[in-house]
């Protein structure tokens, strides 16, 4: 047996040397897919198959390159003759020789998303529409959708589904600006991303010159990865080369349909799921042995994946013992889940010897990331937000700070060059130079010398508004406290208008983020917990006392970066990667399983799916967190439980007491899933606070004394042990029982107490 051939198990040999006819390679978490797929196409050298006559298709240019380095470790140099790499890259190679024969020059250039954005921009100033409703993402959206179904201008036009939503959308030229982008890509001998598939396509389906028998004749052996992620234009690609009369169909495709995560950019599971329909002689290996996690992290994702009703079955299992069990956190609000998830960091790192890099923590959508990141840096604990910027360098949370920077210190000159024509109200840049002209001139401030810049009419008219809007401001905030005024901010200034027009993923989550900023100033005001720093005593909630914490928080030394870091990340971002302690966190409905999912079975599924890509990241220690209120638009919200948690067995918990229902077995889950529908959960989840919203009366805090019985929203019952301070300094020591750390400093002056006895 070839060397190569024996690190691998029976079921992965035989996946390897299946080299002719059809074969779907189903890939488990962990499985060695990454070595099947490799190995594949070195023994197809090994076997004597010329190298540049096999094609293999991927997400990544990451993944095409360690499966080159991977491959030549057994074949040498050949390697390099494989036509590996991304679906993009591939095809864009192909259109460089091809493309003239639809009418593009060899030459063209590939428009990234800001070339993209300024033909549309041109052409929507072009017609005289509103650029309100004719928002650019949204629009760069549409057509990517449109293309990606091959539906072409003309066909688009004609498709009434499609021009009622437009029309719904108050968006009923869409098609003209459609049609108009491909006519200037065209012009401009350009192509953007999506056409590197769609042209590719309709050079085939065209196939002037005989150009796709050329290829059809060139690739005698088709490999696909990440398979579940294709979407309908990638494999209708594939399948014009594999497809044609005496075709042997050498197609090998390799992926996990319980690990299809991308429905948004337009990926379909029925691409893996219908796989068989397509190919009669289809021979299919499963590789069920997961060798990255223990027993019980792999018969709890078993479990929950059982659930969805759409699936290849399979059985994942693991030799590498029963391992720890799944730890469960209950946190009051997200604020202690912070908390909680850095302590069990450290307790980690201490009793496991874990290194920071060992440690990922996970969650549904970016702007989750805030309250771990403020925890870790509290514990100067090194860290990395991975597939984005960390939270309060991303842009849109960087504006509105400059706004509440600006309204606490106007002669702040970076904040006031961002917000000052930012939402755009007409202040070029020329204006701006001339304003830093006169304030180096006059060695004033630049918010002094507003007034008195020499513009243009309208940029007098804008200037002269920005600085009353910014005097209200400054008035309100010696009024009120930080998140009131950062409120006003968010909606006067504009950027919640903003925000709001661009309906696109990217923009969604941009508002986000700008509430998740404000949620935590809402925190900030609302909690009458006392924080020690090294200034003293932290009870001041306004404007000023906020930015100088946060500017604690953020203001960080980057010049000591260094590979040892925990690794913050959604779970989208955290596809094939791995840690020894893996955090899921936010796990509540709709959060997680995302509102935005749970009206559909297809959404939920997904949801479903992508929560097992999350639990199936950890080697040894898993760790599932949820809370039960956090501030969500300004408001504390009561959450239940998501409903994942109960689809995991209390075997594989740590502690089951804080969950109110659980499956006794799997064939009961199936079951459970399949008369339910998953659609709706059995029970409500009542625990919430330590005390009832609804009947909690706060006492006047003056009436407050030491010995007295009080109860506390959060904390639940507790005993006044002292009292220390005077008049609206007053700092109570209060003893609550039913929390951890029971001993708590409580400002009264902010106390909500309701006073029992």
């Amino acid at each position: 047996m070839k060397s190569y051939l024996a690190e691998l198990n029976e079921i992965q040999r035989l996946a390897v040397t299946t080299t002719e006819g059809p074969v779907l390679v189903i890939a488990g978490p962990g499985s060695g897919k990454t070595r099947v797929l490799t190995y594949r196409i070195a023994h197809l050298i090994e076997e004597g198959n010329a190298p540049w006559e096999i094609l293999a298709l991927t997400f990544t240019n990451k993944a095409a390159r360690e499966m080159k380095e991977r491959i030549s470790k057994v074949v040498g140099d050949k390697a390099n003759q494989v036509w590996a790499g991304t679906f993009h890259s591939i095809f864009a190679r192909i259109l460089r020789v091809e493309a003239e024969k639809i009418g593009y020059p060899s030459s063209f250039t590939i428009y990234d998303s800001e070339d993209s954005k300024s033909v549309i921009n041109g052409i929507i100033k072009e017609m005289n529409l509103d650029p309100a409703n004719y928002n650019n993402n949204a629009i760069r959206s549409r057509i990517s959708s449109a293309k990606s179904n091959v539906i072409p201008p003309a066909a688009y036009v004609n498709n009434k589904e499609l021009m009622e939503q437009d029309r719904m959308s108050k968006r009923p030229h869409l098609h003209t600006i459609y049609k108009k982008y491909m006519a200037r890509c065209k012009r401009a001998g350009a192509m953007d991303f999506d056409d590197l598939l769609y042209q590719l396509l309709r050079l085939f389906m065209e196939n002037k010159d005989g150009v796709l028998q050329k290829y059809q004749a060139r690739f005698k052996y088709v490999m696909v990865d990440e398979f579940q992620d294709t979407n309908y234009l990638q494999y209708l690609i594939v399948k014009k080369l594999v497809e044609y009369p005496n075709s042997p169909k050498n197609i090998c495709v390799v992926g996990d349909d319980a690990q299809s995560i991308y429905a948004f950019r337009g990926a379909t599971i029925d691409n893996i799921l219908d796989f068989e329909k397509d190919y009669d002689n289809l021979q299919t290996f499963k590789l069920e042995q997961n060798y990255r996690s223990t027993e019980h992290i792999v018969q709890a994702a078993n479990e929950l994946i059982a659930f969805n009703r759409k699936q290849i079955p399979k059985e994942i299992w693991s030799d590498k013992g029963t391992g720890h069990k799944i730890k469960l956190i209950k946190a009051l609000t997200d604020t202690e889940e912070g908390k909680r998830v850095a302590d069990t960091i450290v307790e980690q790192k201490n009793r496991y010897h874990l290194s920071n890099k060992d440690i990922g923590i996970l969650y549904r959508t970016n702007a989750q990331s805030r309250v771990f990141e403020e925890y870790l840096r509290r514990y100067n604990i090194t860290y990395k937000v991975y597939g984005g910027l960390s939270f309060y360098q991303r842009k849109e949370v960087k504006d509105l700070i400059a706004y509440l920077r600006l309204v606490v210190n106007a002669a702040d000159e970076e904040a006031l060059k961002r917000v000052l024509n930012y939402p755009r109200r007409g202040i070029g840049k020329t204006t701006v130079d001339k304003i830093k002209a006169l304030a180096d001139q006059q060695d004033k401030s630049m918010w002094e010398c507003l007034p008195y810049v020499q513009a243009s009419g309208k940029a007098k008219n804008s200037i002269a508004g920005f600085v009353t809007l910014i005097k209200n401001f400054k008035r309100r905030a010696k009024e009120e406290d930080a998140y009131q005024v950062a409120s006003q901010v968010f909606k006067q200034s504009g950027i919640l208008d903003l925000l709001k027009k661009d309906v696109s993923i990217e923009g969604m989550g941009r508002q986000e983020n700008v509430n998740a900023l404000l949620d935590g100033i809402k925190d900030f005001v609302e909690n009458d917990e006392v924080t020690e720093t090294t200034s003293g005593l932290l009870a001041d909630k306004s404007l000023a006392s906020y930015l100088q914490n946060i500017a604690l928080l953020t203001d960080f030394d980057k010049g000591e970066e260094n590979n040892d870091y925990v690794t913050l990340m959604s779970v989208h971002s955290a596809k094939g990667l791995e840690y020894k302690s893996v955090f899921v966190v936010g796990l509540e409905e709709k959060l997680f399983p995302s509102f935005m999912s749970m009206d559909t079975q297809e959404g939920l599924d997904e949801e479903r799916r992508l929560f097992y890509v999350a639990v199936t990241r950890a080697e040894l220690y898993l760790t599932l967190s949820y809370a039960n209120s956090r501030y969500k638009f300004g408001q504390m919200k009561y959450n239940e439980p998501s409903r994942f948690l109960d689809e995991i067995s209390p075997n594989h918990l740590e502690s089951s007491s804080a969950m109110g229902l659980h499956r006794k077995n799997k064939e009961e889950a199936v079951t459970r899933a399949k008369i339910m529908g998953n659609f709706s959960r059995s029970r409500k989840t009542t625990t919430t606070l330590l005390a009832d919203p609804k009947t909690f009366k706060p006492s006047p805090s003056s009436d407050v004394k030491v010995g007295m019985k009080v109860l506390h929203l959060k904390f639940g019952e507790g005993e006044v042990l002292s009292i220390e301070g005077a008049a609206a300094s007053k700092v109570a020591t209060i003893n609550f029982k039913a929390v951890e750390n029971p001993k708590r400093k409580i400002m009264l002056r902010f106390a909500k107490l309701q006073i029992l006895s």
